[in-house]
C-alpha cells in the first residue's frame, strides 16, 4: 500500500465570502437556513454530528450520533441512557456538538446543557421507528460494555424477533430515551480561500438574548 501523507491533504475552499449581513438575528433560525442547505446539496447523513462528552474520570470523549430533531429550543438525540456517553451526560450535562459539512465547505458547532426529553416524547419517536431498530434498542441494553461475539448479539436480536409479532407494539425500554441539548454558544464556519475562513460565533446574554461576533480564523 502506497503511504498517503497527510500533511500533503489540501482542500482549497471557494465561493463567496460569508459576512454578517448574511446572518439571521436567531442561531436556531440560522441552522435551519443552513441545514436545509446541506440537505439539499445531497450531502450523505446532514444530521449526523459528532458528540462530545465529559467522563466521570474527567477525560472528553467524542462520538457520532444522528440528531433527530431541533427547534428554537436546541438539538434532540436519543440513546441508551446507561450507555457510556448516556452516563457521561447525566453526570455531567454539559455536551458539545459538531456538523462537519466539510463537502459544502460548512461547520456549524454547538456547546451548551442536555436535558432528558419527557415520556411522551421518548414514547413517540421510538413508535415511529422501523421495528428492526426497536428490536435492536432492546438487544442493545447493555451498549457500550463488551460482548462475547457478534453470534451473541444476533442471538439476543433473533430472540426479541420472537417475543413481538410483526403488527404487534413494542413498548420503549425505559432505559432507551432522548436528551435536548440547550445551546448557549452556536458558531457558524464556512470555508475560505487561502485558509482565511469565516467564523461567527452566536453567544447568550444573561438576558436571553443572542450577541454575534465574528471570530478571527
Amino acid at each position: 500500500m502506497d503511504d498517503q501523507n497527510p500533511a500533503e491533504l489540501r482542500k482549497p475552499y471557494m465561493g463567496e465570502p460569508l459576512r454578517r449581513s448574511d446572518l439571521a438575528e436567531l442561531p436556531m433560525t440560522q441552522f435551519h437556513l443552513w441545514f436545509g442547505e446541506a440537505y439539499e446539496s445531497g450531502l450523505a447523513e446532514p444530521n449526523a454530528m459528532v458528540l462530545s462528552s465529559v467522563e466521570p474520570s474527567g477525560f472528553p470523549r467524542s462520538r457520532t450520533v444522528l440528531m433527530k430533531g431541533y427547534d428554537g429550543s436546541g438539538l434532540r438525540f436519543f440513546t441508551n441512557y446507561t450507555s457510556r456517553k448516556g452516563r457521561a451526560l447525566d453526570a455531567d450535562p454539559r455536551a458539545s456538538v459538531v456538523f462537519p459539512w466539510h463537502a459544502i465547505r460548512r461547520q456549524v458547532l454547538f456547546a451548551g446543557t442536555v436535558e432528558r426529553l419527557d415520556d411522551e416524547e421518548n414514547d413517540r419517536y421510538f413508535a415511529s421507528r422501523p421495528r428492526g431498530s426497536r428490536l435492536g434498542a432492546w438487544a442493545s441494553e447493555r451498549q457500550s460494555q463488551p460482548v462475547e461475539d457478534r453470534e451473541e448479539l444476533d442471538r439476543l436480536f433473533h430472540g426479541f424477533d420472537t417475543v413481538w409479532g410483526l403488527d404487534d407494539p413494542i413498548p420503549r425500554p425505559a432505559y432507551w430515551g432522548g436528551y435536548r441539548l440547550v445551546p448557549h454558544e452556536v458558531e457558524f464556519w464556512q470555508g475560505g480561500q487561502d485558509r482565511m475562513h469565516d467564523r461567527f460565533r452566536y453567544l447568550l446574554h444573561e438576558d436571553g438574548t443572542w450577541g454575534i461576533e465574528r471570530l478571527a480564523p
